[in-house]
Order: C-alpha cells, then sequence, then structure tokens
C-alpha cells in the first residue's frame, strides 16, 4: 500500500529482456535503505526488489505490467518517481494507492495558471475507468486531486512544490503516463455494473 507521496527520483541505469519479462536496475539515494523482497512504486508501478548491489537495485516486470503501464517506453537514463510502501501507522498523506496501474493516458494541454499548473491528461473509457470532481487520482504515483473531469478526460492542478520533486517538470503535450484511479471508486463502478 502507497500513498501517491513521491519520495524521491531513481535512474534507470540498465534493462534487461528476458523472455516476455522486463529487469529494471535502478539506480536512487535510497537504494542503501531497501531491502529484498520489498515493494517500491516506480511511476505508481509497484515492483519488488529482487537483488541490490551498491546504489543499485533490480525489479522485474512480468508481461501484463509492461502492457498496462508505460514500462515499455522506458529507456535507459529515464527517471523515475519513486515510493516506498506506507508504513503502519503512519500518516496517510495522500490517498490509499495500490501501486497498480489501471491503465494509461497521455498528456493532451499544460496551462501556466499564475501560480499553479493544470494538466489535462486524455485516457480510454472503454476500459470503465472513471474521475470525479475533487475526487483521487493518481498519475505516474502522484496523488492528485481531480479539478476537471470529463468522460474520458480530467484535470490536475500542480503547485510549484509538486512541479520540482516529482516527473511533471518533465511532462509536454504528448507524454504518456500510467493512471490508478481512485479504489473506493473503482469498487462502487463495479457494482453499479452489476445492477
Amino acid at each position: 500500500m502507497f500513498t501517491g507521496i513521491v519520495e524521491t527520483f531513481g535512474e534507470v541505469k540498465e534493462i534487461v529482456h528476458e523472455n516476455d519479462n522486463v529487469h529494471l536496475f535502478v539506480q536512487s539515494k535510497i537504494t542503501n535503505e531497501l531491502k529484498i523482497d520489498q515493494s517500491v512504486a516506480h511511476n505508481g508501478v509497484c515492483l519488488t526488489v529482487v537483488e541490490i548491489k551498491d546504489s543499485i537495485y533490480k525489479v522485474t516486470a512480468i508481461k501484463e505490467t509492461v502492457e498496462k503501464t508505460t514500462i515499455g517506453n522506458w529507456q535507459v537514463g529515464n527517471f523515475v518517481n519513486l515510493e516506498r510502501a506506507m508504513l503502519l501507522g503512519a500518516r496517510l498523506d495522500g490517498h490509499i494507492v495500490q501501486g497498480h496501474v489501471d491503465q494509461t493516458a497521455v498528456c493532451v494541454a499544460i496551462e501556466d495558471a499564475n501560480g499553479s499548473i493544470y494538466f489535462t491528461f486524455e485516457y480510454d473509457f472503454a476500459k470503465n475507468n472513471i474521475t470525479i470532481e475533487k475526487g483521487s487520482i493518481t498519475v505516474d504515483g502522484t496523488s492528485l486531486t481531480v479539478v476537471n473531469s470529463g468522460k474520458n478526460t480530467f484535470s490536475v492542478a500542480i503547485i510549484p512544490y509538486t512541479l520540482e520533486n516529482t516527473l511533471f517538470k518533465t511532462y509536454k503535450v504528448g507524454t504518456q503516463v500510467n493512471l490508478e484511479f481512485d479504489v473506493v471508486g473503482k469498487y462502487v463502478s463495479k457494482l453499479m455494473s452489476l445492477k
């Protein structure tokens, strides 16, 4: 379980393909604090640490993960948002995030709002995911509040701190991102579809 509060960045140092699996070797300032078997969210994708050597650790993404996320687009030198699993008893500063990406989206607009920046994303509505005004959404592992919600689009307003400390500072129109929709909303949507 995660909160969507990004701790730091990691840099992809090596990518190895083995059958349908992708092994990612990531360098980060938190590597020395990690343990084998620990869950770490990488742009919102929960991956298990399987090897640690010096400042680099290894995680593996299986075929389903690669197909549902942006991992297949990652290249050596890319930076990713990192968050370790939350501690039991710690504050939940963001919202409940599972680290299970539902689908990807594309940034379709960026607008300077004199103190904040609005990012608008478009996603495939056929996958039955929804957003609501003032609801929660996770974009590349960052917990955010939806400010505008459409049938297959939504916007978020980013404050300068979030812009500087997440990958949002690198986004352009056309950037593909990972989305995890609010877990409560997903259950409600599923229950409504059973009627």
